[in-house]
């Protein structure tokens, strides 16, 4: 099956004698975990402190972007006007679902990254204002998101495929279930759910004022929307928002980032080499448009103190540390070849045993990775 990289693949499943790096596994063992594991850090903090070298100026790069606040603006205003434009359109009706397919799911996927900007301080030079933001941010989504969002995102840049910290890897129950044709549509029609519920899973985090306020805040809107329009009204963003992280063209990005499409190149394979694993993949399409430039995700991981609108720079003036990773060419046919190439699928991921740690635990304060830190030699990285 012709694959959605740019790269040439070699099947993940015909090599899983050699998934676990440097380490002979029994083949039971592999029954149960066929994970990509790697004993290296994660491969952004050193290709960081190669483009700092190399191209120092990028730091000047870092820091909020003012365009954020009024697209996120534009776009809530949007959806409570479709909200209310459909309040006496019946739910099963082709108006309604194809309204909010096409602009309601697109519109809150949208929310969702700028939800995801805001996490690492990139719409305001205040925390708080920051953390207050992404809470305005998350009302169209119907559900308080945005509070637990920040810390388990700030994690997972800090504890990339770290086993017990990065809630972004599938858990082993997961990839032994759903490890069927069948079972990976099931993941990618409800896979809102499973990024929804499987970080608490993982992790508790400690509940405190700014995850009180997203929970008031957000019912609070949810009840006056269902006040003015009607239950049809509110529905409707539920229904947005499951839409946006199930079958639909952007929804992509959720699998494209991190899943392995393409194997470890053989040398990889030897421990004694400390070669890491690409485990991030770009993809530099037109979607980018409507998703704050998620698509650049290598860029990202490796400056996140950089916000969407600089990443396309980033990129050019360190072009040489790009142009050869691995990356995707169609979200769509991400889906596609998630869902019907046996060779693809939930145990592609890179993991490891060690390094990382939890990041989030304050309440207000600038924590981790955030816009407005000195940028040293790990720049948005305390």
């Amino acid at each position: 099956m012709q694959s959605s990289v740019a790269t040439a693949t070699v099947s993940p499943r015909k090599k899983q004698n050699i998934q676990k790096v440097g380490v002979s596994e029994t083949p039971k063992e592999e029954d149960h975990d066929r994970f990509f594991w790697t004993y290296t850090e994660e491969p952004h903090r050193t290709r960081r402190q190669a483009i700092i070298k190399a191209h120092p100026e990028v730091t000047k790069l870092c820091g909020p972007e003012p365009l954020t606040k009024y697209l996120v603006a534009l776009v809530v205003s949007i959806q409570v006007l479709c909200a209310y434009l459909l309040r006496n359109t019946p739910i099963l009706s082709w108006p309604f679902l194809l309204t909010a397919y096409i602009i309601g799911a697109t519109a809150n996927q949208n929310l969702f990254l700028a939800i995801h900007e805001i996490s690492h301080n990139l719409a305001f030079r205040s925390p708080l204002a920051n953390r207050v933001f992404a809470v305005f941010a998350n009302l169209p989504i119907g559900i308080p998101y945005s509070a637990s969002f920040r810390p388990y995102h700030l994690t997972h840049h800090k504890s990339l495929g770290v086993d017990g910290l990065d809630t972004d890897l599938p858990t082993p129950l997961e990839a032994l279930f759903l490890d069927s044709v069948l079972g990976k549509a099931f993941f990618c029609t409800f896979q809102i759910l499973f990024y929804a519920l499987r970080p608490m899973f993982v992790y508790k985090l400690p509940l405190t004022k700014i995850h009180v306020f997203n929970i008031v805040a957000q019912f609070t809107f949810d009840y006056a929307l269902a006040k003015f329009a009607g239950a049809n009204g509110l529905g409707y963003l539920i229904l947005s928002s499951f839409l946006a992280g199930s079958l639909h063209p952007c929804a992509g990005h959720f699998i494209a980032e991190h899943y392995v499409f393409s194997p470890p190149p053989p040398e990889a394979m030897d421990a004694a080499n400390r070669i890491p694993i690409p485990e991030t993949y770009s993809y530099y399409g037109p979607l980018n448009i409507l998703t704050y430039n998620v698509g650049l995700h290598n860029e990202h991981h490796d400056f996140p103190a950089v916000p969407w609108t600089r990443l396309p720079e980033l990129n050019r003036i360190a072009h040489e540390f790009y142009d050869e990773l691995p990356r995707h060419t169609s979200w769509v046919y991400v889906i596609w070849q998630f869902i019907w190439d046996r060779d693809v699928g939930l145990w592609c991921r890179v993991k490891r045993k060690e390094g990382g740690r939890k990041v989030g635990g304050s309440l207000w304060r600038e924590d981790e990775l955030g816009a407005n830190e000195k940028v040293g030699p790990i720049p948005g990285v305390r």
